[in-house]
């Protein structure tokens, strides 16, 4: 069986004709995890926001590789959902007056037929989200509204999927948590791109890494040569 992968493409994204993301490529390779990192400002989120659809890119491609080529640039998330691709923005990325088993079921509308078996599935990763399932989602702590947010988006199955921030302002409790089930999902065969600001956590898990600054990609590899790269740690990085 053919697994997914995301091919980018000289991308450049902005939010107006001058763009934040100048010519990004980068390949998301099935059964990897792929991290994003580099200093505050450098434009990471909004080149997933460009990947994903929520921004239009302004030149490049976006291509989803399954057996064939599917060109997806500037598809809705909504639309890129249904072939596959999810994604979880770092923010308003819960419905907060509705519950959590509704947050799921919202997730799962592209794969109605086994909704049940995608919830249990959810809940086994996260068994905080069962206990509070009929809680609404605006009573939850941080951590477990990025536990939902991520939940909510396996509800629809995916093969590729996009992830912003996913342990931002998270406790280390937490932030292990979300880390474990991010590697689960690589070794479920996922193609998993991760933008993350804790770079050494984000290489220490990670199997491909880029490293964007001021739009640009500067430096890519394997994320165990980036966290030997004396002057990447230097600048980016930081030393325990």
């Amino acid at each position: 069986m053919s697994r997914s992968s995301l091919g980018v493409t000289e991308l450049a994204v902005g939010y107006s004709a001058a763009p934040v993301v100048k010519g990004a490529t980068l390949t998301v390779a099935a059964g990897e995890l792929t991290v994003l990192v580099g200093p505050n400002g450098s434009g990471k989120s909004t080149l997933l926001k460009g990947i994903a659809g929520v921004l239009r890119p302004l030149a490049g491609r976006v291509v989803l590789r399954n057996g064939d080529e599917r060109d997806i640039t500037g598809l809705r998330p909504e639309q890129t959902a249904s072939i596959g691709v999810g994604y979880v923005p770092q923010v308003a990325n819960v419905f907060a007056a509705l519950s959590v088993s509704e947050n799921l079921r919202v997730g799962g509308y592209t794969a109605r037929a086994s909704i049940g078996a995608r919830l249990e599935y959810v809940y086994g990763l996260f068994p905080d989200l069962h206990a509070a399932a009929r809680k609404p989602a605006r009573t939850l702590s941080g951590g477990q509204r990025g536990m939902l947010a991520l939940g909510r988006a396996l509800m629809a199955n995916p093969k590729v999927l996009l992830v912003d921030e996913p342990t931002a302002g998270l406790s280390p409790r937490f932030q292990g948590v979300v880390w474990e089930q991010l590697v689960r999902l690589r070794e479920e065969g996922v193609a998993l791109l991760v933008v993350e600001q804790n770079t050494r956590a984000a290489l220490e898990s990670g199997n491909e890494g880029y490293v964007l600054v001021a739009g640009a990609i500067r430096r890519s590899g394997p994320c165990r040569e980036l966290l030997e790269d004396e002057e990447l740690v230097s600048l980016y990085i930081g030393r325990h």
